[in-house]
Formats: structure tokens, C-alpha cells, sequence
């Protein structure tokens, strides 16, 4: 059963995630929100969607909670009654400001993994989003529906950095290639999303790429990744506990 948060998640002081200073290296919510978009899926020629909206929050808060594993912010524990948790490493606080926000929810005491996704992962979708259009990645625009009528729309932004991030998925699922920690991570996310068939042809969707993606959500990520060991315990419990949640909502 899906754990609800505790208490309701607030960004300090008064930002909003997204309005910190200008955002630096992309995190893994980024990145992925980024490959989830499907640039010409759109309604209308040139515009774009998000993939797996119905099950987006819990995917971007696993991946921000993934990102703090990473960085060595976090670390999981186990409950009173067996259920895994996270807490914060108290030392090693991270900069961002979303990952920040998310760090300062486990700070003051240890949570079950699906109350941290689904306390922070409903305020995510809208900050990621625009930091995304802020560096380019992709564009807000505009079109008229029937001639008429203005509705937004989403258009891929030129920057090229969709095409790089999904070069590396494939590179690591259908190729074989050792994964960094970061592309193993999103990888796993990415099939622990459900989003991954949608990716094929440029991702097959077969019984080997299957096969490699479940190794990944294991946390088995090959000899490039030796160094991340906790790293990838952290990131390998939190997509299970993604795939969990997000099993049992509806689907569109």
C-alpha cells in the first residue's frame, strides 16, 4: 500500500524550488523530464509530451532521491516494521535547492521511502520543467486550437542535450557499455517509469535491452561503476520503491 507523507513537504523561506539562482549542472530529475518529453507526440506537428504524466511525480521524486544517493546525502535504513527508509547524512547537506528541499524532509528524522515520494514528488513536475525552458532544453509556446483559441504547447528546444542523455541510455542498454553511476541510474528510472517501450525504435523494446534494465534496477551496473557501491544500494532500493508506487495508480 502506498505510504502517504506524514506531513505535508514546504520549500524554506520564500522560493518556490525552481525559483532559486540560476540552476548549474542538471539534476537526475532534469535529465529525466528531459528524456520523458516525446518532442513530436504532440497534438500538433512540432510540439511535444511528457511520457508516464499519470505516474510522474513518484518517477521524479524517485529520481531526486536517487540524486541525493548519489551525492552521498542520503542513506536507507530500515523500519520498525521492515520497511525501507531514508535519512539524512547530516555532514553532507547539497546545494541545489530542490535536492535541498527534499534533504531537509529526511533531516530530522529517518521516513519511509514512499512517504518521501509522495511528499515531495507533487511539487516537482512544474520547477523541473522550468528549469528545463530556462536552459534551453525546451521551449514554451503557443498555438491556436480551431483557429481561435491559445493553448500552450511544448516544443523541443534546440540545445541538442535530449539527443546526448538518450545516446547514453542506449549506449548502456543496447550496446552494453559500462554505465557511469549517473546513466545507470537513469536508465533504471527510466524502465522503473514503464515510459521505456515508448522509447523504441531508438531504444528497442527486446528480451536483451529487458534483460540489461532489470540488472540496472538491481543496482548491478557493471565494472564502471564499482566505485558507487553505496550509491547504487541506495539508487536500486528507491527505484523498486518507485515501480511499487507507481504500479498501482491508474494508467492513461
Amino acid at each position: 500500500m502506498i505510504q502517504q507523507p506524514e506531513e505535508p513537504l514546504s520549500s524554506a523561506g520564500s522560493e518556490t524550488p525552481g525559483e532559486a539562482a540560476t540552476p548549474g549542472v542538471p539534476t537526475l530529475a532534469e535529465d529525466l523530464l528531459l528524456l520523458l518529453f516525446q518532442p513530436n507526440s504532440g497534438l500538433r506537428q512540432g510540439t511535444g509530451t511528457i511520457a508516464g504524466e499519470n505516474t510522474l511525480f513518484y518517477v521524479l521524486a524517485g529520481a531526486v532521491l536517487a540524486d541525493l544517493g548519489l551525492g552521498e546525502h542520503v542513506r536507507t535504513g530500515t523500519g520498525k516494521v521492515g520497511t525501507t527508509t531514508v535519512e539524512a547524512v547530516a555532514e553532507n547537506p547539497p546545494e541545489d535547492h530542490i535536492l535541498r528541499s527534499a534533504w531537509e524532509y529526511v533531516a530530522d528524522k529517518p521516513r519511509g521511502v514512499q512517504t518521501v515520494l509522495a511528499a515531495i514528488g507533487p511539487t516537482l513536475r512544474g520547477p523541473l520543467l522550468d528549469r528545463l525552458v530556462e536552459r534551453g532544453d525546451i521551449r514554451r509556446s503557443t498555438r491556436k486550437v480551431l483557429g481561435l483559441f491559445d493553448t500552450s504547447v511544448l516544443e523541443d528546444g534546440g540545445s541538442g542535450r535530449r539527443d546526448g542523455l538518450l545516446a547514453d541510455i542506449r549506449a548502456v542498454l543496447v550496446d552494453g557499455a559500462d554505465a557511469s553511476p549517473r546513466a545507470a541510474a537513469l536508465a533504471a528510472l527510466v524502465y522503473g517509469s514503464g515510459t521505456l517501450p515508448q522509447f523504441d525504435p531508438e531504444i528497442p523494446w527486446t528480451s536483451p535491452v529487458i534483460t540489461r534494465a532489470e540488472e540496472l534496477k538491481k543496482g548491478n551496473w557493471g565494472a564502471g561503476a564499482a566505485a558507487a557501491a553505496v550509491a547504487r544500494t541506495v539508487t536500486a532500493t528507491i527505484v523498486n520503491n518507485v515501480i511499487i508506487a507507481a504500479a498501482v495508480l491508474p494508467r492513461g
